[in-house]
């Protein structure tokens, strides 16, 4: 059973890891909003589905809806900004929103079943979270790294600057400022 139950939280999973991931694209504030509006309606039309279902299994659907409304905010502000920084909360999002689900899914179960379930949930979101944060951290540092090269090279140039006088100096000095984008 409890394989079973890790399958079924995998699939969960896999579901919204694979629900398109948005690419930067040129996207205009009409259609922003129209997307935006689409989400909301198919977040309705899925939720007024729930309606003719009972207990948990219509909780289940409810946070269904709601997951795949989260998910698809985050893809479209990521589709529409093209930052890393949301590229991190879609991911987030993904995550969150299958902890959700397998939480919901959990409450069919009594005792003990229960108790694994939830914490096989939690795990799952918990691993999901640190790959997210870990593609923050190295996207952050291949900022880092990059400014620190510029930096090394602005320093070569100023250098190189150093050894011409008057004029010419000035303006190796002006072009090596522009160049890497010291002021």
């Amino acid at each position: 059973m409890n394989k079973q139950l890790t399958f079924k939280l995998s699939l969960v999973t896999a579901a919204l890891l694979a629900l398109p991931l948005a690419q930067a694209a040129d996207m205009s504030k009409a259609d922003y909003n129209t997307a935006k509006t689409r989400i909301g309606a198919d977040y309705k039309a899925a939720r007024s589905a729930c309606d003719s279902r009972s207990a948990n299994a219509k909780d289940v659907c409810v946070e269904e809806a709601s997951a795949k409304q989260t998910v698809a905010r985050a893809e479209l502000e990521y589709g529409y900004s093209g930052k890393p920084a949301d590229q991190t909360k879609l991911k987030q999002a993904k995550a969150e929103a299958a902890y959700a689900v397998a939480k919901e899914k959990c409450d069919d179960q009594a005792g003990n079943a229960k108790d694994v379930c939830v914490k096989e949930a939690k795990a799952v979101e918990l691993k999901a979270l640190a790959d997210a944060k870990m593609g923050k951290e190295i996207g952050e540092a291949k900022v880092d790294a990059s400014e620190a090269k510029r930096d090394a090279d602005y320093k070569v140039a100023a250098e190189k600057c150093d050894a011409l006088a008057g004029d010419s100096k000035d303006s190796c000095q002006s072009a090596a400022k522009r160049t890497f984008g010291k002021n």
